[in-house]
């Protein structure tokens, strides 16, 4: 479900407006994330670190209004519920592009990831039965401990779904690290709001639950 956002009374109407139109209207960042916390409780529980981390940024998009809103023409509409998009790779070196519901209960998550990682794995198509906008779309790079990252874009097919990769743990002194790659279409989202979504990101993930 999605209800349109009335632009005239948003106090972000006319940053809107000016970033609608721009030939390439996402920004991005590339942050460290501290997974000691996180990457210590799945190991303790024997649960993947890959579903693990992907809930809580998932949590955090859905506890985020910025995060949520999707842009059709010149209407802003604000999702319910925003769902994951992950790229999953297969055994002969391709992958495959899945649609994996949210749901705030992490085993409830973990049960629906595990029967969609399954079908991508188990079929050669590149595209999700299902395609919509209420998906951030996730990638996963655990062999590259990247600085920067840029996507591929078709510039004219209308797009401001939120893009965010995971890269490559390492540890330095006990501590665990992961970059993490976080694109936003700037006619939604501001420095402030991407700064708070790592803010509760990270809060997320030192939870150790």
């Amino acid at each position: 479900m999605k209800q349109r956002l009335n632009l005239e009374t948003w106090e972000r109407k006319e940053h809107f407006n000016f970033f609608k139109n721009f030939e390439e209207p996402f920004y991005g960042v590339v942050v460290d994330i501290d997974c000691t916390v996180a990457h210590n409780f799945v190991k303790q529980n024997d649960i993947s670190f890959f579903l693990y981390y992907l809930h809580k940024s998932l949590t955090a998009v859905n506890n985020f209004d910025p995060f949520k809103y999707r842009i059709y023409g010149d209407e802003v509409m604000l999702y319910d519920q925003i769902n994951a998009g992950p790229t999953i790779g297969r055994s002969n070196g391709t992958f495959g592009f899945s649609y994996i519901n949210y749901h705030p209960s992490f085993e409830e998550f973990m049960i629906g990831a595990k029967k969609e990682i399954e079908r991508v794995q188990n079929t050669t198509t590149l595209f999700a039965p299902k395609l919509d906008d209420d998906i951030v779309h996730y990638s996963s790079m655990p062999w590259i401990k990247f600085t920067s990252l840029s996507h591929a874009r078709s510039f004219s097919f209308p797009d401001s779904c939120p893009k965010i990769s995971f890269g490559k743990m390492t540890e330095n002194n006990g501590k665990k690290t992961m970059p993490v790659s976080i694109h936003v279409h700037h006619a939604l989202v501001d420095g402030l709001h991407l700064g708070q979504y790592i803010d509760h990101f990270q809060e997320l993930m030192n939870d150790g639950i």
